[in-house]
């Protein structure tokens, strides 16, 4: 007699089956479902036009997609095939089979809503008791370019290209003059051959241009800081009589750079230094972090490489959402947010910043970690009076938090849900992207934080 369970995959059921049957109680997709019901989505569903045949609910089409990105499955082909092939992905779609250009379609008509569907996502954590804000930590990381670097040019390899196409081109065009063109090579189109320099020197020169109008925006802004900082010296030369010590600040130079660079796959992506050396075609994707859960309250991306400029953007973003989620009382940041500008803004927004003003010691002595720092002078700077606080016990505490919230979540985005590049293009697209991943770790991250969940209605 056989000691083996008998695997029958020709017996009909006696009942029609119920997707509800097919996943455990404590199945992420079942809180998927929960989750995206209780959104409020009017601003989606009356977009549709109601015409033609009927089409996908929201609801189904974003529980598709967030699953899909909380699990590592991103691609609208990868997500269709997965509704034949996955169960949890059958339980979400019902059994239905959305096709890969609808969900396609409704990643990209639908990016603009999810600002406020991030935040809805948030307010039911709040309902849940899951989420009360307090300390948020803000962070930044490189995510990859739909676009490789090396379809970038530069402005000087441009105009090195340009010499070498324009004589291209008059020397197939004295070709084309010629009665006998006995020379040249078998298969060789000669209008094929200047059609094609030609458009590529079209492109180059709308590069360019681009490359042009990015230079002076550049040199407006540098202009700018300059003229402030020569205003702050000759202040001080005119109040003290003397002249300001340290090195004077150079003036900035008009138009374009020869290593300014534009990608012709993704012109709003730009090339920046990534972890573990060398560059890629990225963009920089902030995150704020409510430290007790988890939880990132707030999104954002940059094109800029650096951290310096993104404290105030996010400090507006926690500020208009504050109504809805509440206050932050504490900021925290690394030392690449840190600068005087940043601070005032954070106490200008009644938010107590602890930014590191410099990076930290791996093995400081031991007499440092239990000891407290001189008192501070009257006549301290607000950044002065930051410092401070980060070398008292209470501050080197709080400031632990940092490293142990806002880098887990980019490792988990990055290692274990798999997204480490953009599916969409450009910096407004990318930016919704970014929402709808938070989104999704949000959500992953509400599950396991729940008490109880599995046995609530």
């Amino acid at each position: 007699m056989s000691n083996f369970i008998v695997t029958d995959r020709k017996t009909d059921y006696l009942l029609p089956p119920s997707v509800s049957d097919w996943l455990g109680e404590d199945h992420l997709a079942r809180f998927v479902v929960e989750v995206i019901d209780q959104l409020d989505l009017s601003n989606l569903t009356r977009q549709y036009a109601g015409r033609g045949s009927k089409a996908h609910h929201p609801a189904t089409l974003l529980a598709i997609l967030v699953y899909g990105y909380a699990t590592g499955v991103f691609s609208s082909r990868r997500l269709e095939r997965a509704t034949y092939d996955s169960v949890a992905f059958r339980y979400i779609a019902a059994n239905s089979h959305p096709d890969h250009d609808t969900l396609a379609t409704f990643r990209r008509r639908f990016l603009d809503e999810l600002a406020s569907l991030f935040v809805q996502v948030l307010e039911y954590a709040q309902e849940l008791k899951l989420l009360k804000l307090g300390t948020v930590c803000l962070d930044g990381t490189k995510i990859h370019a739909n676009a490789s670097r090396h379809s970038a040019l530069s402005h000087g390899h441009i105009e090195k290209l340009e010499v070498q196409l324009k004589a291209e081109v008059q020397e197939l065009l004295s070709l084309a003059e010629q009665a006998d063109q006995a020379d040249l090579p078998d298969g060789v189109s000669l209008p094929e051959e200047i059609k094609r320099r030609e458009d590529r020197l079209a492109a180059m020169a709308k590069a360019k241009a681009k490359i042009a109008a990015r230079a002076a925006e550049r040199y407006a802004q540098e202009k700018a800081e300059y003229d402030e900082k020569m205003a702050h010296r000759a202040a001080k030369e005119k109040d003290t009589g003397k002249k300001p010590g340290g090195r004077v600040p150079k003036a900035p130079e008009p138009g374009p750079k020869d290593s300014d660079q534009i990608n012709l796959t993704d012109e709003e992506s730009r090339i920046m230094p990534v972890a573990g050396g060398g560059y890629e075609q990225a963009y920089n994707a902030q995150a704020a972090v409510d430290a007790a859960t988890m939880l990132v309250v707030a999104t954002g991306v940059t094109q800029a490489p650096n951290d310096k400029e993104q404290v105030e953007p996010m400090l507006k973003t926690l500020d208009a959402q504050a109504e809805t989620l509440g206050a932050v009382e504490r900021l925290m940041a690394d030392t690449g947010y840190s600068s005087e500008k940043n601070i005032k803004a954070c106490e200008a927004a009644h938010i107590e910043p602890l930014i590191a003003v410099a990076k930290e010691e791996h093995h400081p002595g031991w007499r440092e970690r239990h000891s407290e720092p001189a008192a501070l002078p009257a006549e301290a700077t607000p950044m002065q009076a930051m410092a401070h606080r980060l070398k008292t016990k209470a501050g080197r505490a709080a400031y632990a938090l940092r490293k142990q919230t806002v880098e887990p979540v980019f490792g988990i985005i990055k290692s274990v849900m798999g997204f480490r590049q953009f599916l969409l293009r450009g910096l407004e697209k990318v930016t919704g992207e970014w929402s709808l991943v938070c989104l999704a770790w949000n959500i992953k991250r509400m599950a396991v934080l729940r008490p109880n969940w599995a046995s609530s209605p």
